[in-house]
């Protein structure tokens, strides 16, 4: 496959949530099974900035450095008796119009353009990070973390939360798209504390409310990478 696009993505702040199998069912792909960690099925809220994007290896102005907040889950898929682990998404905020009609042509990916701002504060001990995009109201989801990296444990629930490198789109009842995410692996900074202040029923559907009612069972800042988004192919 060759590289659509190019970019770094920073400081990825990941809110983790079990999830009930049959509300996700009507966003399955075609082909794909849900990837499941310690038997629970998750979701992800994950907000962090592409910076240096490239788009067939060209620059377009105003649209290289933007922050995306997306919501996800975990998915496999056997291909040739190999299984490869990826992602579905529900929906993938940007700022700009032009971002979310590129994505929504080429992988027919639930873009949606909102009003966006990101906040980062360092200092020697410590990080804090957040994300805002506005719908009926402001959102945010915000970390405040060490500031130390350490490596992500082997078996651990946040190595499943990251080492996910396919990207998957239900594009009909009988067909996938799919691509591949390359990027090496990330560290962590550890989490001190956080704020998820989302209106979920307004920017996602009622159907998921109830993750404004419930605690995430982890969240986390990653560090981020640079990143290669290959070009899709189908699954029929």
């Amino acid at each position: 496959m060759g590289t659509f696009l190019k970019a770094e993505w920073q400081k990825l702040v990941m809110a983790n949530y079990i999830a009930e199998p049959g509300l996700l069912l009507p966003y399955l792909p075609y082909r794909t099974e849900f990837d499941l960690w310690n038997d629970s099925c998750y979701v992800s809220l994950i907000g962090f900035m592409f910076v240096n994007t490239r788009l067939k290896g060209i620059k377009v102005p105003f649209h290289t450095n933007f922050e995306e907040v997306n919501l996800r889950f975990y998915v496999r898929y056997k291909d040739n008796g190999i299984w490869k682990r990826g992602v579905v998404f529900i929906k993938e905020i940007v700022p700009r119009p032009a971002l979310t009609v590129i994505a929504r042509t080429f992988y027919n990916e639930p873009y949606v353009t909102m009003p966006m701002k990101h906040n980062w504060q360092n200092s020697e001990d410590e990080l804090e990070v957040e994300y805002s995009w506005k719908s009926r109201r402001w959102n945010k989801i915000k970390i405040l973390a060490e500031n130390k990296k350490t490596e992500i444990a082997p078996g651990s629930e946040a190595e499943f939360i990251t080492e996910h490198y396919w990207g998957y789109t239900k594009i009909k009842e009988n067909l996938t798209k799919q691509y591949g995410v390359e990027h090496p692996r990330w560290n962590l900074y550890p989490t001190i504390n956080y704020e998820i202040d989302v209106d979920f029923s307004d920017v996602y559907g009622s159907e998921f409310n109830y993750l404004s009612h419930i605690q995430p069972t982890s969240v986390f800042l990653a560090d981020g990478s640079s990143i290669e988004v290959k070009t899709g192919s189908d699954i029929r």
